[in-house]
């Protein structure tokens, strides 16, 4: 008897979701008629199922004049604010955290009231207050950052000290003469030229032993300062003669500015000097740095050597009328032009 051939039934299948099966599906029918209500992946849900726009509408909508639960402030809608009334500052109003603005106390610290006295630096003051040898209305002072007023009597190893009265002093320095108050080479240094002096006063910046030119002295520490630091950008004018002539792209080099050992630097300006004719070996050069020899390190980046330099103009001041050598004392007007341009 022959045998019929069986044709598998579906039970016979191979299962497609078995284990290491590389075309296994997720059984979906499988899982939703396990009892699960939530829907698979593959089906999305009917119009039906979906909030209308209205009703989201009437969801999101809070009545008028509610905020927040249990806030008393109205509801408001993104757009519908109005900007708060900006407040104008004080121009009477002393800022704390800004020197510049910091109300003016009259004390000064009793270490600057020394320095300015000529007895010592700040740093050599501070060494003599904690050593007892101070004193302030009959009173050792030992504390550190103490103050002092314009009424009140220092003494410093059993003498009186009376503060200095502030000098400021213009010089047209001459050539081979150090900028400095002592040299210990032994060198001549422009403290030489002005002779003896009641007040103690140092040089604003330096220039070089070559260097010819306009020099300020002083003891005001505070200008010193402001004169002298980058961030105030203080004008200076040189007029400077080379070994050749310097090419117009040079000119422009410079004030198109280069990089040094020591940094970016250029020029403001940089001009030939026309009262020298068809020479073009004298320039004229205008920057506000205060970078040590940097005008002779500029040219010597373009392959120049500098021949004469002289200052003609520092901040606001000039040499005129003075001959090589000569110094005299700034006037009144000089001085509060100074202050007031340096803020």
């Amino acid at each position: 008897m022959e045998s019929k051939k069986r044709r598998p039934g579906n039970d016979s299948k191979p299962n497609k979701g078995a284990r290491g099966s590389s075309k296994a599906k997720p059984a979906t029918k499988a899982r939703r008629s396990s009892g699960s209500d939530k829907p698979s992946r593959d089906e999305k849900p009917s119009n039906d199922s979906r909030p209308s726009k209205d009703a989201a509408a009437r969801t999101d909508r809070r009545p008028a004049g509610s905020g927040k639960p249990g806030s008393d402030k109205p509801y408001r809608k993104a757009g519908t604010y109005t900007k708060a009334p900006l407040k104008r500052a004080d121009p009477n109003k002393k800022s704390k955290n800004n020197p510049h603005t910091k109300a003016d106390d009259g004390l000064t610290r009793l270490n600057k009231y020394l320095a300015n006295a000529g007895i010592a630096s700040r740093r050599e003051a501070d060494v003599l207050i904690q050593s007892g040898v101070v004193e302030v209305n009959g009173k050792v002072v030992t504390e550190m950052g103490y103050k002092v007023t314009e009424t009140d009597k220092v003494s410093f190893g059993g003498q009186g000290i009376k503060r200095e009265k502030k000098v400021y002093i213009l010089m047209n320095k001459p050539k081979d003469f150090i900028t400095t108050a002592d040299d210990p080479f032994g060198r001549k240094t422009v403290m030489q030229i002005l002779g003896k002096l009641k007040e103690r006063v140092y040089p604003v910046g330096r220039l070089d032993r070559a260097t010819t030119g306009v020099l300020m002295l002083t003891n005001d520490g505070d200008l010193t300062k402001k004169l002298t630091h980058p961030k105030f950008g203080v004008k200076k004018i040189y007029n400077v003669q080379l070994d050749k002539n310097v090419t117009s792209n040079h000119l422009e080099h410079l004030c198109d500015g280069f990089e040094l050992e020591d940094g970016f630097t250029k020029a403001d300006v940089a001009a030939y000097v026309t009262s020298n004719g068809d020479k073009k070996n004298q320039v004229g050069v205008e920057l506000h740095s205060g970078k040590n020899r940097i005008i002779r390190r500029m040219f010597e980046h373009l392959g120049y050597n500098v021949v004469k330099l002289d200052r003609v103009f520092f901040a606001g001041l000039t040499k005129k009328d003075m001959a090589r050598g000569q110094w005299r004392f700034l006037s009144e007007k000089e001085v509060g032009l100074l202050k007031m341009n340096q803020g």
